[in-house]
């Protein structure tokens, strides 16, 4: 995919979502709602109890901004996990 076809496809998407009894709208870009829903696919929840969970977390920040930071962190974890597993098993060959 082209980074044309990666902008078109990151456009911003409204959403409404149940949490705890009420309905906050939420505008992520396509990128998180896809992070959002890989999280909770890898988890076996569904999206609405990842953004429980991310709404009872939360400081100050709205809601959509917590959302992002919470994805990017989610992957940041992941993908430094990675780095850590491989970087020990280089260290463990030598």
């Amino acid at each position: 995919m082209d980074q044309v076809e990666r902008i078109k496809k990151s456009a911003v998407r409204k959403h409404s979502i149940w949490i705890n009894s009420r309905k906050p709208s939420v505008s992520l870009e396509n990128l998180f709602w896809l992070g959002l829903r890989e999280i909770s696919d890898n988890e076996h929840i569904s999206v609405h109890a990842v953004v429980e969970r991310i709404d009872r977390s939360r400081d100050t920040c709205n809601l959509s901004s917590a959302i992002c930071t919470y994805v990017l962190n989610h992957f940041r974890r992941a993908r430094d996990q990675r780095v850590a597993r491989s970087d020990a098993r280089r260290l463990a060959e030598h």
